[in-house]
């Protein structure tokens, strides 16, 4: 994990261009690219010193100063103490939740959640013996939904694709009392500009880095970055076996320590120093892209609610949104850059754009639509994605940084009507 660093006195914007680039002669003014699989060692102490700690460099998998100059930028962005960051937004996901649970313990999530996440839950972690409730975004499902085994809640910033926003402090406070973590996806959060969810409670945050972090649609990546305070006192996973436990043998950095030891570690799930190098650049103008794209993801959502062709309309900063309240009170600098609406045939609308790309992707510069339904939710179950926030009638539309004006003429032929 990258060190565990103060607060960044700086803006948002100077941290995501100034963190973790040294000063001195001969340093580059930008992160390089240490493409090694092995760093050496000059004596068998060092050696020895370095696999029994993992605090130095030894091997790619493990550690590589370009990952880490990633990791540190993205702990200041978030608030945070540690990151790990890891090959994909998946890989994040996973070594989040095993972080936590192990056999027998039980995950509590909201329902509104991107597919693969679903997957994880329903699919995967079964075969590990732990168990999975998915149920309604609010405190107080959450809270009826726990078991004595509830190891770890979790939720996004922003629902995938509902556009749900939870209430991140009571979740945390739900969580908190039974002696479980809040884990938030905080992926449309854009790596704190939006939202830190750290600040209001949660204990772990993850990202898929794929998105607007690297923000152009050209790398894969994802972190997790875990909180300044946690209890894991009543999760036995950590506090089983006295002076020999995790929290005996780690405490403070247990956590992180477990993340990376299980996602790189173990699992190999390693984020490569080029990946890493693309990511540290998306940063540096992640806010200027972000708070465009926010700025017309609200204006196309407010004139596609007036268009007689168009259903629903979801997106938190419309103020008729039953989301308004709590994406005020936790987003900050604008309301993300992803909108749904529904259409009567939308294979037929599809057709016929010509500048809005269809794609699954999400947080690229160019703006990208997908049909939910038979693609990213496709392969749950009706109930499902319906409790997702996914009808056969929704698109989800991720907004890019072309003119506004040139996406409504685009989404107004497709509808049917002259641009």
């Amino acid at each position: 994990m990258a060190d565990d660093c103060a607060p960044s006195p700086w803006s948002y914007e100077t941290t995501a261009v100034q963190t973790a680039i040294p000063r001195g002669l001969g340093e580059t003014v930008g992160i390089p690219i240490h493409q090694a699989a092995a760093f050496q060692f000059a004596t068998l102490e060092e050696a020895q010193s370095e696999f029994a700690l993992g605090t130095g460099l030894s091997y790619a998998r493990l550690q590589n100063p370009t990952v880490r100059a990633l990791e540190e930028r993205l702990t200041a962005l978030e608030g945070g103490a540690a990151t790990v960051a890891l090959a994909s937004g998946q890989a994040a996901t996973l070594t989040a939740l095993l972080s936590v649970c192990r056999a027998g313990d039980h995950v509590v999530s909201t329902s509104s959640l991107f597919g693969g996440t679903a997957g994880l839950l329903n699919n995967v972690l079964p075969l590990m013996g732990i168990s999975a409730t998915l149920t309604a975004n609010t405190p107080e499902a959450i809270a009826a939904a726990l078991r004595p085994e509830t190891r770890l809640v979790w939720a996004e910033t922003i629902g995938n694709p509902a556009g749900d926003v939870p209430d991140l402090a009571a979740l945390a406070e739900v969580a908190h009392g039974h002696g479980a973590v809040l884990a938030v996806d905080n992926t449309w959060g854009g790596v704190g500009l939006l939202c830190r969810p750290l600040a209001h409670g949660a204990d772990l945050v993850t990202h898929s880095l794929t998105k607007w972090a690297g923000g152009h649609g050209s790398v894969m990546g994802g972190s997790v970055t875990v909180g300044r305070a946690h209890d894991l006192s009543r999760n036995p996973l950590y506090a089983e076996g006295g002076e020999a436990s995790l929290l005996a043998q780690r405490g403070a950095e247990a956590l992180a320590w477990r993340a990376r030891w299980l996602g790189a570690h173990q699992l190999g799930m390693t984020l490569s120093p080029h990946s890493a190098f693309l990511v540290a650049q998306g940063l540096e103008t992640l806010s200027l892209r972000l708070r465009q794209e926010s700025a017309t993801a609200l204006a196309l959502a407010e004139w596609l609610q007036a268009q007689p062709g168009v259903g629903r309309v979801t997106y938190p900063g419309l103020p008729g949104s039953p989301h308004h309240a709590p994406a005020r009170r936790y987003l900050q600098g604008g309301f993300g850059a992803v909108l749904t609406f529904e259409v009567p045939d939308p294979a037929a609308f599809l057709e016929r754009l010509r500048v809005i790309r269809v794609a699954p992707n999400l947080g690229d510069t160019r703006t990208l639509i997908v049909h939910p339904w038979t693609t990213t939710h496709g392969r749950l179950p009706e109930a499902a994605r319906t409790a997702a926030g996914v009808t056969p009638h929704t698109l989800r539309l991720s907004v890019g940084l072309e003119a506004p004006a040139d996406l409504q003429a685009d989404l107004s032929a497709a509808l049917g009507e002259r641009s």
